[in-house]
């Protein structure tokens, strides 16, 4: 089906990281404007996720590929270079991207971890819908030629590039402070040229980057109303409450949760 050149998408990110995410999305889709959620397959609530997932066949559903900030699919000892003494990957994206760009070894065992959370999401039975990856650990160019690679032969048609413009932010809250990041901004125009080139979906533009975490119900409803033509993705990360293992210090949960319930955010995307 073509998308039209005002297509909204609402997307929950984590799903599978823990009940109080995966109830979050259930209400948001069932009471609010959620139409798309990103599952983590190896994360401690996937089957769950899963469960509810099948129970809401609207609810449109691609994989979070995890590679940094948590546990691989594979068997820690199948992906040394990848994980820390505990068998959760490396929390620092500089040094663990650099062994992944110069390291063979590194090389090799992403691939097949990348190889084997795709098998993960084939094997739940659900629809690939889309593709991203937790912090953006897919604009990495090492990462993001494996995910094309891989993803072409399960059907990947779809996928997000962070790229959220800063004068819709300023609109939206006047006097915010949103400095340009250029290597960020560098590698997402990059990924976003690889994955076009390549005949993945992208949308226009996404927002989440810079209220992650804080998108409240005036940002949302904002957003929406103030969105740019073309594909528009606004990805949040809600959750009845904060107290998971995982859980994001900081993180408005529960305000997100309630963002994507509020009337106020229903009228705007009714309109929209």
């Amino acid at each position: 089906m073509p998308l039209s050149n005002r297509t909204l998408i609402i997307t929950a990110d984590d799903f599978g990281a823990a009940d109080a995410v995966n109830e979050a999305v259930q209400i948001a889709h069932r009471s609010g404007v959620l139409t798309a959620a990103s599952l983590m397959v190896a994360a401690p609530a996937a089957a769950d996720a899963v469960a509810r997932a099948k129970a809401m066949p609207a609810l449109k559903v691609g994989l979070h590929l995890v590679l940094v900030e948590g546990r691989p699919t594979l068997p820690a000892a199948d992906v040394p270079d990848l994980v820390d003494a505990s068998g959760h990957f490396r929390t620092g994206m500089a040094a663990a991207g650099a062994r992944m760009f110069f390291h063979p070894g590194a090389r090799r065992q992403l691939a097949a971890e990348i190889a084997a959370q795709f098998a993960a999401f084939a094997a739940t039975g659900l629809t690939l819908d889309h593709v991203n990856a937790h912090k953006h650990f897919h604009l990495h160019p090492t990462i993001a030629g494996l995910i094309l690679k891989i993803g072409a032969r399960h059907g990947m048609a779809a996928a997000r590039v962070p790229i959220e413009p800063r004068a819709v932010l300023r609109a939206v809250e006047p006097g915010g402070h949103y400095p340009p990041d250029p290597l960020f901004d560098l590698m997402a125009g990059l990924t976003r040229r690889r994955f076009r080139r390549a005949g993945i979906r992208i949308p226009d533009q996404v927002f989440g980057v810079a209220w992650s975490g804080a998108m409240t119900t005036p940002r949302l409803a904002g957003l929406i109303e103030r969105r740019p033509p073309g594909v528009t993705e606004i990805y949040l990360h809600p959750a009845t409450h904060g107290d998971f293992q995982g859980a994001a210090p900081g993180y408005r949960y529960a305000e997100e949760l309630a963002a994507l319930t509020a009337p106020q955010v229903i009228r705007a995307a009714t309109a929209a």
